[in-house]
């Protein structure tokens, strides 16, 4: 009789117990109930990236024009100029000599010319003999200003406002016509130089056209931090790359600060209009092999893995060029829980609910 009633009782604690597993796998089975959307196909804008090179508005050599010694250097490299200020002087003992030997010259054919006009005056000498002293007293003349223009040339003046570079001549050293001081940079205002491909450039062109005004975009430098303040694209080159595919622009950027220099290097960041762009959050995407994949949702709500090529990327977001539609449903969450070809139970939401309150995060 004891036997029977534990035989009872160990009866009922097993169907207690697996009445009890057959609900908790239920309610699990309830609890697991995936979150899915769908792309959103919209008009929207992207920031492009493009490695640029930052020049000086104004970058200029400057040269000796006459042969000599380097005789005074009144700047100092790195040093700001103003326009005229005088920055080198070469020897000018030689040009000096030259000058006044052609004054000389030209008094002394000056006298000739006033004594022949007299004669011619008076009917004494012919008129050819007036022209041709006339033409000696001009040429004499002429080497005058020819001799001040390269005693002017020993003395070298900044021609506009800028900034000096290194030297490349030193005090007392000779120096040849022609031969490289320094160079000197405009710097209140840069020019940026930086490429771009074919459709981003009709794309560009087609969102100028129809804003009717220069283009606005921001230099991000070398530090990773964005200058703060915004350029204008206000030319771009004629031709394309045939090998790159690519045109150049160039934006203009005021510099009032001086921070940028010339032979700088940067990133342009660009808005580029995107029309019909196919929008899914990056935490519905996960990779494979370098490459991009995600989990599409059948009519059966079964799991289908396939991939997708990103176009571009943006915060929290990837716009897709290819590999799914706007009518498909994806896995949001749960990527990591799920396997290709399993049928899911799912709780659907619109990505103009989702997109909005996004974050990227780990599972």
């Amino acid at each position: 009789m004891v036997l029977i009633k534990r035989m009872f009782l160990l009866l009922s604690l097993s169907g207690l117990f697996f009445t009890s597993c057959s609900t908790k796998q239920e309610e699990k089975e309830e609890q697991i109930k995936l979150l899915v959307t769908s792309p959103l196909q919209k008009d929207t804008t992207i920031t492009k990236e493009y490695v640029a090179q930052i020049h000086a508005y104004q970058h200029i050599e400057l040269r000796a024009l006459e042969k000599g010694y380097l005789q005074k250097i009144f700047v100092d490299e790195g040093q700001e100029v103003k326009k005229g200020q005088a920055m080198f002087q070469i020897t000018p003992l030689i040009y000096n000599a030259d000058l006044q030997k052609s004054q000389a010259e030209a008094n002394y054919v000056g006298i000739e010319y006033q004594n022949t006009k007299n004669l011619a005056d008076s009917n004494i000498v012919s008129k050819n003999e007036l022209a041709l002293a006339r033409a000696k007293y001009n040429k004499a003349k002429a080497d005058v200003s020819l001799a001040k223009t390269h005693l002017q040339f020993t003395s070298i003046k900044a021609p506009f406002d800028g900034i000096m570079d290194h030297f490349q001549g030193r005090l007392g050293s000779l120096v040849d016509e022609g031969d490289l001081l320094t160079t000197l940079s405009d710097n209140s205002k840069m020019w940026v130089y930086y490429n771009v491909p074919e459709a981003e450039y009709i794309a560009y062109k087609e969102h100028a056209k129809a804003g009717d005004k220069e283009v606005n975009v921001r230099l991000m430098m070398a530090n990773n931090e964005v200058f703060p303040y915004p350029g204008k694209v206000q030319a771009i080159e004629a031709d394309f790359n045939n090998e790159t595919g690519n045109i150049a622009f160039r934006a203009t950027f005021p510099n009032p600060k001086g921070l940028l220099r010339n032979g700088e290097t940067g990133s342009v960041l660009m808005t580029v209009p995107l029309q019909h762009a196919l929008i899914i959050p990056q935490k519905a995407t996960f990779e494979v092999l370098e490459k991009k994949f995600v989990y599409v949702v059948d009519k059966n709500n079964v799991v289908h893995q396939k991939e997708v090529t990103i176009a571009s990327e943006m915060p929290d977001l990837y716009i897709v060029k290819d590999g799914i539609t706007p009518s498909d449903k994806i896995l949001l969450e749960g990527i990591r829980k799920v396997k290709d070809g399993e049928k899911i139970s799912y709780t659907y939401e619109a990505p103009e609910q989702v997109l909005p309150k996004l974050k990227v995060y780990s599972e």
